[in-house]
């Protein structure tokens, strides 16, 4: 065992849990790994084979452009971006510190390695080395230091600001040398490299970023911007220096560009363009995949792909205003939700049902916890010891592309009748929701996967240091014993005592919390079968260094 200890000293912790039946092999590699491990040295310890890369450098092709149907949206700053289709865009042009991979596992990506101290509150990041901006300049770390620099910005108001903020501020990133930077952290945190993956953490280069990325789109990525239009297309174009080699020893990327083409958020016509080959991929980061998924399973051209996944449809209500401020009204709301028949009417059983919770089943720190009956009988109880024993009228935001929570929201609509309540559903353009999604006093929000159930109770479930909710933090829910749990269990290594705070964070929040969840849903990469590489994410990302077309 003292031969692990020199890789981190609280390996042997994992090693043990694992042997005790603790922890499963994948759980321990993810773990590992998250320690500075690297994933080929867990998977020695856990007596696993690496796999083999999936194709041979023989049968690639490069050349080609690859043509993608995604909403080409307005991008204010980096940091702000709240959707998974920007980043889709623009981590093709910038990159990040890490890459946590479909498997949940999380690898170094602009670093070279990471270590993590023992009491897990001083992470070291080493940088690799010899990376260039596609402007020529070297990737520091000045750069990390300016882009996280950014996150914590509060007038920037990041979404990192409720993911990181909590344990690290602008004085505990240190720059030791050009090529490392130390974290100090306020509280320990074993999901740092995690952490580093969040959408909004593209690395921008400090000489050149002014706040507008696409006025100047410098980034360490395979591709350069030629043109962004926005609400029309992007158009990108392959570099010839890039870092990382291919299969067949040259340069990535293997396409000669991207095009990411605007039909609309509307999946009728983006199905169409996909069968008719005028398009090779949907993005599915923003959109429901229902209709894509059943329309285009059976064709013989396309590749669908699934992957099970923590997003979830978030009934989500503000608790600072009237009647949502009643927690007698919210639980009534959310016993009106029947699980398995939305599950089933509006997204054809593709996911499981959810449990008011923001994490599920598949979080390796998840707690079992029963799932909310139907009873409309208690919540009618309710609403009258609340003071509304006439029925209460409220009105429900809910974005129309996203056809599954429309249907959602009619079947709300009608079970939650009998208790009394008269919904009102508020259809409107998705772009038109994401401008309102944190001022609406109830409505139905997208959330993306992540791969750990502390995650998004940090980004959307806290208050900042001087108390104020953080950025991201749409229902304004804030609750001192919840919070006091969360940091206990965001520094906790050992994964039966995490599980042990996470049971407690999960029936805080589902009893008196701001959130009905009916299921958590499936999602597919959709491509044509001409295309090669893509490989399915639970958050939809766009993964594409390696991805090619038969040309």
């Amino acid at each position: 065992m003292k031969k692990y200890e020199k890789i981190h000293p609280r390996l042997p912790e994992l090693t043990e849990q694992m042997n005790d039946g603790r922890l499963s092999r994948r759980e321990f590699i993810r773990y590992a790994a998250l320690l500075g491990v690297s994933v080929g040295c867990a998977s020695d310890i856990a007596g696993l084979v690496n796999p083999k890369p999936a194709h041979a450098a023989a049968a690639v092709q490069r050349g080609g452009i690859l043509k993608i149907s995604v909403p080409v949206q307005k991008i204010i700053h980096v940091t702000q971006i709240n959707s998974i289709g920007p980043s889709n865009v623009l981590r093709q042009v910038a990159e990040y510190l890490t890459l946590t991979d479909g498997n949940n596992i999380t690898h170094p990506y602009l670093l070279e390695n990471w270590q993590a101290s023992k009491d897990l509150k001083t992470w070291t990041l080493n940088l690799r080395k010899g990376i260039k901006f596609n402007n020529g300049d070297e990737f520091t770390a000045d750069d990390v230091v300016f882009t996280m620099g950014l996150w914590l910005n509060k007038d920037l108001g990041s979404s990192f600001l409720g993911m990181m903020g909590g344990y690290l501020d602008t004085r505990g990133i240190e720059k030791v040398n050009k090529y490392q930077v130390k974290l100090h952290l306020k509280l320990p945190e074993i999901a740092v490299p995690e952490h580093l993956f969040h959408y909004p953490g593209l690395m921008m280069n400090h000489r050149t970023f002014e706040g507008n990325f696409l006025k100047n789109p410098v980034g360490t990525g395979p591709y350069t911007i030629e043109v962004y239009k926005e609400g029309q297309f992007c158009k990108l174009k392959a570099r010839k220096d890039y870092w990382q080699k291919g299969f067949d020893g040259q340069p990535l990327p293997y396409l000669d560009g991207m095009e990411f083409i605007d039909i609309g958020t509307e999946t009728s016509p983006q199905i169409a363009a996909l069968a008719r080959a005028d398009v090779d991929l949907i993005d599915l980061g923003d959109a429901s995949g229902i209709d894509v998924y059943g329309a285009l399973k059976n064709d013989p051209n396309i590749k669908i792909k699934p992957v099970s996944t923590a997003q979830l449809r978030t009934m989500r209500m503000r608790v600072d205003t009237k009647p949502y401020d009643d927690n007698r009204v919210r639980m009534a709301l959310k016993l009106c939700q029947n699980r398995e028949k939305i599950l089933s009417l509006a997204y054809q059983g593709q996911g499981l049902p959810g449990k008011d919770i923001h994490c599920y089943e598949g979080h390796p720190d998840y707690c079992p916890i029963a799932t909310p009956k139907y009873d409309p009988e208690k919540a009618k109880a309710l609403l009258t010891e609340a003071g509304y024993a006439n029925g209460l009228d409220i009105s429900i935001a809910v974005a129309t592309e996203w056809k599954d929570v429309v249907r959602f929201a009619e079947i709300l609509k009608q079970d939650s009748a009998p208790a009394g309540f008269k919904l009102n559903i508020n259809t409107m353009p998705v772009s038109q929701y994401w401008d309102q999604w944190t001022e609406v006093p109830l409505g139905v929000t997208d959330w993306q996967h992540r791969p750990l159930g502390t995650m998004v109770f940090n980004l959307a479930y806290i208050a900042d240091e001087d108390g104020k909710p953080v950025p991201w933090n749409e229902t304004r829910w804030v609750d001192e014993e919840f919070s006091t749990l969360l940091k206990q269990a965001n520094g906790t290594l050992d994964v039966i005592e995490r599980r042990k705070i996470m049971c407690k964070l999960e029936m805080i929040q589902q009893t008196r919390g701001s959130i009905g969840i009916p299921y958590s849903r499936n999602t597919w990469s959709v491509c044509r079968k001409k295309v090669h590489g893509v490989k399915p994410h639970p958050t939809n990302y766009m993964l594409f260094n390696e991805v090619w077309k038969e040309v």
